[in-house]
């Protein structure tokens, strides 16, 4: 399969979802110093937002959030168009180059939210960017608040302008950067995994950066796990994060795979939440 931009994506039976196999015969972009040439933004004119609207019509906004999806961020994006390999040597030593393909997609999120402004009136945007791995970021802060970080900000205010809230996922270290996100105005962080110090990013963003996460999602999906251990992690995630505030535990990715241990794990975060509610209320 082949997104709008023209990225191969492979979808396996067994995953949890698409990845993009991009090599040297297959990138859209093939040379940084001719990107213009190969990029083929697609469009957003003429697109039926009929089946959309009905969806959001059908949100009860006194209940729920009514949500849009907003994959491929600026980064995730570069990497599609070109290899992970390419785009990080191309952040070094192309930056200039790599700063027009930025705006080229930057362009393409904003009026994209303003189109969904348009038709859906969402509440909030979860948009997606992943910036590093559990290890740590995966650009030298330098760089990424060089390129990044100005053309995220216009997309987090573009959303605000339309009234939307942003939540931004990125399931991975970002610890170097939450004062950045604080200061870009994200509203939340969906996907905080627990290899963040997460206490210490709720000390030093003082309560300005609401999170979603903590729980170690590889760590309780697993074969041979007890399920005293899997309610321990979930209560675990509770009792460190929530009296910083601001915080909803849960697993990055929202699940486990096997159904078994999904199954514990939503038990304990219901019924562990609803009691960690009754003793802590706000």
């Amino acid at each position: 399969m082949y997104s709008g931009w023209g990225t191969s994506f492979l979808f396996l039976p067994t995953a949890p979802g698409p990845h993009p196999v991009v090599n040297d015969q297959n990138a859209v972009i093939k040379d940084i110093e001719h990107w213009e040439e190969q990029l083929k933004v697609p469009t957003l004119e003429g697109l039926d937002w009929s089946a959309a609207v009905k969806q959001a019509e059908e949100v009860n906004r006194d209940e729920y959030f009514c949500a849009i999806y907003c994959s491929g961020g600026l980064f995730e994006r570069t990497h599609h168009l070109m290899g992970m390999q390419n785009a990080l040597i191309n952040y070094m030593e192309y930056p200039e180059e790599m700063a027009g393909v930025l705006r080229k997609i930057a362009d393409y999120k904003i009026e994209y939210l303003k189109l969904a402004a348009k038709y859906l009136k969402p509440d909030i945007v979860f948009y997606h960017d992943d910036w590093g791995t559990k290890q740590n970021v995966f650009l030298p802060p330098r760089v990424w608040r060089e390129l990044i970080k100005p053309l995220h900000a216009e997309i987090v205010k573009t959303a605000h302008d339309c009234g939307i809230m942003f939540m931004h996922h990125a399931d991975c270290v970002c610890q170097p950067l939450v004062l950045d996100m604080v200061e870009m105005g994200i509203d939340i962080w969906q996907g905080v995994i627990p290899q963040n110090d997460i206490v210490e990013i709720q000390r030093i963003t003082e309560g300005k950066l609401a999170m979603i996460g903590g729980i170690d999602g590889p760590k309780i999906d697993i074969e041979n796990i007890t399920e005293e251990e899997i309610r321990a992690e979930v209560r675990r995630a509770f009792d460190t994060y929530c009296p910083g505030g601001r915080f909803y535990p849960s697993i990055a990715n929202e699940c486990c795979f096997r159904k078994w241990n999904n199954d514990i794990y939503l038990d304990e975060l219901a019924s562990y939440g609803r009691k960690y509610a009754q003793e802590h209320q706000i």
